[in-house]
């Protein structure tokens, strides 16, 4: 019962954690994101997994990156993103409170239905990599935003780099590789804890 309530409250407070370092008062796409958050999750819950994660190997990986773990976090942050460029959007845009909003139906959908599993990894690994991938993938949009070659090339890469560390800790831990998945967790969560110690930094300057 404690990993489903972890699973359930983990991102909403990791919301509130994260409004509170950042000090964003007001952005654009709140309401938006909590209903598309609610309406894709409930979509994909009736359609099932789009790929049958069979053993253990790479079907197991793309089934996490896909079902699991990357596209889930990834979908807000490029949803967006289309917003953003489409310019429906007017105020202060900030790809990581839009996408951890999308997340708290997700969550709370995902977790009743991993309720009956009781599989730590799904109530307890999988809510943190989330907000591992759409904090540190917006970390890493907003260097890129700056316009700086030397920037946007290693920035370009973290972006890849994160949700495939994230789903490889999903897969190591599945395999019970246990070293192999902290060493995917922490490489997936530097990126969002660099940009939280930044944010904090910003703070206290202001």
């Amino acid at each position: 019962m404690c990993m489903v309530i972890f699973c359930f409250l983990w991102t909403p407070l990791f919301y509130f954690l994260w409004r509170a370092v950042t000090n964003k008062d007001a952005y654009s796409g709140g309401l938006l994101a909590l209903l598309a958050g609610s309406v894709i999750t409930f979509v994909q819950f009736f359609l099932g997994a789009f790929i049958e994660p069979g053993g253990f190997g790479l079907s197991r990986w793309l089934s996490g990156f896909v079902d699991i773990v990357g596209v889930p976090a990834l979908l807000p942050i490029f949803v967006y993103f289309v917003l953003v460029i489409s310019r429906l959007f007017s105020g202060t845009v900030s790809f990581a409170n839009f996408a951890l909003l999308w997340l708290i139906p997700c969550a709370a959908i995902r977790a009743l239905g991993w309720i009956s599993s009781g599989d730590p990894i799904l109530l307890v690994l999988v809510p943190v990599l989330w907000t591992a991938i759409t904090v540190g993938v917006s970390f890493f949009i907003t260097l890129i935003q700056t316009g700086r070659l030397l920037v946007i090339i290693p920035a370009s890469l973290g972006i890849l780099a994160v949700p495939f560390a994230a789903a490889s800790s999903y897969w190591a831990f599945y395999g019970h590789k246990t070293t192999m998945g902290y060493l995917c967790l922490f490489a997936a969560a530097v990126p969002m804890l660099v940009s939280m110690v930044f944010s904090l930094i910003r703070g206290v300057g202001e």
